[in-house]
């Protein structure tokens, strides 16, 4: 089994291709835990209950026509979008998943650094359906 080293995360929101700016990348995947215990049992009982994803990126902020800024501002709160991932620039495969679904941008800061820092920004993204998992 290989290990996985992060170089290269393949990151598109809405149909444009923002892996050049990415600076780090989390897809949290979870289910709802139930609380399923009754009288009787001395350990509490849990079922899985209905699925949860979502994203947080750290971006280098680009305010070009085309790029961070751009893709990202008129998207917060709007109707939900697309997003596909990968863990590297390769085609999909087995050793490459791609994960895909479709998010509502819950938040996005434009601005955040002092003098000096390289400029960026994060975007925190929430799952509108379901998350898909692709290896061809």
């Amino acid at each position: 089994m290989a290990i996985h080293v992060v170089y290269d995360y393949d990151v598109t929101i809405n149909s444009v291709d923002l892996s050049d700016h990415v600076r780090s990348c989390t897809l949290s995947y979870e289910a709802e835990m139930l609380d399923a215990s009754r009288m009787g049992l001395q350990t509490r009982s849990n079922l899985a209950g209905m699925k949860n994803w979502s994203l947080e990126v750290e971006f280098e902020q680009d305010y070009a026509t085309g790029s961070v800024d751009a893709t990202l501002f008129a998207l917060v709160g709007a109707a939900a979008f697309g997003v596909i991932l990968l863990p590297t620039s390769a085609a999909k495969g087995a050793g490459n998943p791609e994960y895909s679904g479709n998010v509502v941008l819950e938040s996005y800061n434009p601005m955040a650094g002092t003098i000096g820092d390289l400029g960026t920004c994060t975007a925190s993204f929430r799952c509108a359906g379901t998350l898909a998992r692709a290896v061809a």
